[in-house]
């Protein structure tokens, strides 16, 4: 089922930030903002929930921690133990101290491969995805505002003329 959405396109970020409040103040509900670069505030702006993504990069770390933890006691200590430089092989908590720079890169690698991994799943972006931008100028230096009609369009209209939007589109989305 198609939906009617109204594109307003903005040249400034700071004309973009002040048209989000105007629309959101209107109590209109945005759907997406594409924009060229990260604006700072954009999100908080939109009403966006925070995002627990530092979350799951904690969880990935202390994974990373404990997949070290079992290898390195596995074949260090029980697979196969040897005598390097003296120390003794017959326990793990002994050898600790020499185990530390694998345990720390062992934490960053699962947390940073496996964020990368989580945010393309949540974003949605796969290998060969068709870009869902609606127009390649927000690529250059357009910012476009998308706002779904609910039978308001006149009115919607005349407020993002009055925010300072350079050009309004009304599009028939699938």
């Amino acid at each position: 089922m198609a939906s009617k959405v109204i594109h307003a396109y903005y040249n400034d970020d700071d004309i973009l930030m002040q048209a989000v409040k105007k629309v959101k103040a209107a109590k209109h509900h945005i759907e997406e903002v594409y924009c060229p670069f990260p604006v700072h505030g954009l999100d908080k702006a939109m009403g966006l929930a925070p995002t627990r993504i530092a979350i799951t990069s904690f969880m990935y770390g202390c994974l990373g921690l404990i997949v070290s933890i079992v290898m390195m006691n596995y074949m260090m200590i029980q697979d196969w133990p040897q005598d390097i430089g003296g120390k003794p092989s017959f326990s793990y908590i002994e050898n600790m101290p020499a185990f530390v720079p694998v345990m720390f890169e062992m934490t960053v690698f699962f947390a940073a491969h496996l964020m990368v991994i989580t945010f393309y799943l949540r974003s949605r972006l796969w290998p060969f995805k068709k870009a869902e931008n609606p127009n390649p100028r927000t690529t250059d230096d357009l910012f476009v505002m998308e706002i779904e009609v609910h039978g308001n369009e006149a009115d919607l209209q005349s407020l993002l003329a009055s925010t300072g939007a350079i050009e309004i589109k009304s599009i028939e989305k699938e």
